[in-house]
């Protein structure tokens, strides 16, 4: 392969190194890289034929302009053995075949390796290569060597074009990118052309229901640049909410220049998308800034997003006044916040109910993606309604007015158990209490109205012939209420015996609901498992012989 373009310069032909330059120069790749890369070829090549214990070298030449072969044998002592026949001949062997050594050199010469060369090889180096027995070897390593290197040089091209691409490309994870559709892959993936090289979007980063064709053009967010993977290493997105928030950077001067910051996004490709601003300046409404004269800022983004809803919200410190922006167009008449679960409750007149939902939900689902809270939307009668109920349940706890139990329910107590669960100090601080010592009265009652509604629902279910659920042993656990439930099962906790299994500690970290109320309940699992069936059999044996009694 190499030997045949030797002195090609002078005939016309096209060298190992012209070709290695124009290679370079082409591709952007060090000659350097090129070069040790076709040393490597022939050397790996001439290993396969000659075997792996051979020392062997290959170098690139300027002068001639190709790779020359070597190999090395070391002299060893006649009285040696020659352990490695491939690396070692022995003193008498060399001097024996009319070589000048001596014990301890290292013998060196050129192989020729292609067939044309053979016949020179054999009269240069005739009796030392009867030692070495490789005449048959160089003939065939001629072709080996032309399709090894062949491989190797094209393989190594493929790496060095990606370790460019790689460089060229890294800084822009995070940007837009600007390309025209080429093909289609298997699995829908479009093959985008950017100039120097390929990107792929994925079939999962694309818009539902948009479409192209090849030779379109596509605006895309760059959203990761693979290495190590094969294909296309530039992967982009137009489905992710950044790519709106670049769009309005492209289009919005203000946000360029930093003086309007995007604070959050929430999107659903293809159908709708809530962005959250905010402005630096006083003088500079964001939304305003956003929108344009006569709205020609987001109609562009509009336009490239292929008719996609957009509102732009205003974005507020106070969470209650930014999730009341973020469900606009609906109206919102009262928050009810939960900061400990992180969750708002948004009461809306009857008739913007749907409005508030959206069309399946759209509408809060992406207000609670933007503003990070879980939204319950809740319409005026309900709440009322809602309202009525919790009030009464807290009129069961003795001691506590129609008053005191409104009091109650505007300063966030839903149920019984919600006041059980409340200090002495917090149940104090409600108007009507007055002091500490009623507030103890009123926690001891809550205890015991507790304790009458556990025992009525463990009537009512061990009245039914059909087994308990896990859910209805919970409630049979004393301390453990409608709430308490609810927390335990979203902490994993679905059976009385995950939650004895759990230590306190953990019990009381991972639900929040304190050590103390962590032990009461897994005391009261205990007593429950102990003591199950004897309270189930005493349940229905009541309500066995309340039909007598009456």
């Amino acid at each position: 392969m190499m030997n045949t373009q030797q002195g090609a310069a002078a005939g016309g032909e096209v060298t190992l190194s012209t070709m290695i330059d124009a290679v370079a120069k082409e591709k952007g790749i060090d000659r350097k890289v090129l070069v040790e890369t076709v040393e490597q070829a022939i050397l790996k090549a001439a290993q396969n034929a000659f075997g792996e214990d051979r020392e062997l070298e290959a170098k690139f030449s300027d002068e001639t302009g190709q790779i020359d072969l070597f190999m090395y044998m070391t002299v060893v002592d006649e009285g040696t053995v020659v352990e490695k026949p491939g690396s070692e001949v022995s003193l008498a062997e060399a001097l024996k075949s009319g070589l000048e050594a001596e014990v301890g050199e290292e013998l060196g010469f050129q192989v020729f390796y292609l067939p044309k060369d053979i016949e020179k090889a054999r009269q240069q180096d005739k009796e030392f290569g009867k030692i070495l027995k490789i005449e048959m070897q160089r003939a065939q390593f001629g072709r080996i060597a032309a399709q090894a290197a062949k491989q190797v040089l094209i393989q190594r091209l493929r790496d060095a074009e990606r370790d460019l691409v790689y460089n060229e490309y890294k800084d822009r994870k995070g940007e837009l990118i600007r390309g025209i559709v080429r093909r289609f892959e298997r699995g829908n993936n479009i093959i985008v052309d950017l100039g120097r090289t390929e990107a792929v979007l994925p079939y999962r980063e694309q818009t539902p229901r948009e479409t192209y064709r090849a030779g379109d053009r596509i605006v895309a967010y760059v959203k990761e640049i693979d290495r190590k993977g094969p294909g296309p290493q530039i992967i982009l997105s137009r489905s992710d909410p950044r790519l709106v928030e670049k769009l309005f950077e492209a289009e919005v001067p203000e946000i360029f220049e930093q003086i309007v910051s995007v604070k959050a996004c929430a999107r659903e490709a293809g159908a709708r998308t809530k962005i959250a601003v905010a402005s630096r300046d006083a003088d500079v409404d964001p939304v305003g800034a956003c929108v344009g004269m006569k709205g020609s800022r987001v109609q562009a983004v509009v336009q490239e997003l292929r008719g996609e809803k957009i509102d732009i919200v205003p974005w507020d410190r106070d969470p209650a006044r930014f999730v009341c922006a973020a469900i606009q167009p609906a109206e919102v008449h009262k928050v009810i916040l939960d900061e400990a679960d992180g969750r708002m409750e948004l009461v809306v007149p009857d008739e913007k109910l749907s409005l508030a939902i959206g069309r399946k939900g759209q509408n809060v689902r992406l207000a609670a993606q933007l503003s990070g809270w879980k939204l319950d939307i809740i319409s005026e009668s309900k709440f009322r309604q809602m309202e009525e109920e919790a009030v009464s349940a807290l009129q069961k706890i003795e001691g506590v007015s129609d008053a005191v139990a409104k009091s109650m329910y505007r300063l966030g107590f839903r149920s019984v158990e919600e006041v059980a669960e409340a200090t002495v100090e917090e149940l104090a601080g409600i108007p009507g209490l007055g002091n500490t010592e009623t507030a103890g009265r009123i926690k001891e009652s809550a205890d015991t109205t507790m304790e009458t509604m556990r025992q009525s629902r463990i009537r009512e279910a061990s009245s039914r012939s059909a087994p308990l659920t896990e859910r209805e042993r919970l409630l049979f656990v004393r301390g453990v209420g409608e709430r308490t439930v609810e927390v335990l099962e979203q902490q994993g906790y679905k059976t009385v015996e995950d939650v004895l299994k759990e230590s306190e500690d953990k019990l009381a970290i991972r639900t929040g609901l304190g050590i103390k109320k962590a032990r009461l309940i897994r005391q009261g699992a205990q007593h429950f498992l102990e003591t199950e069936q004897k309270v189930i059999n005493e349940a229905r044996k009541v309500a066995a012989d309340a039909p007598k009694a009456e």
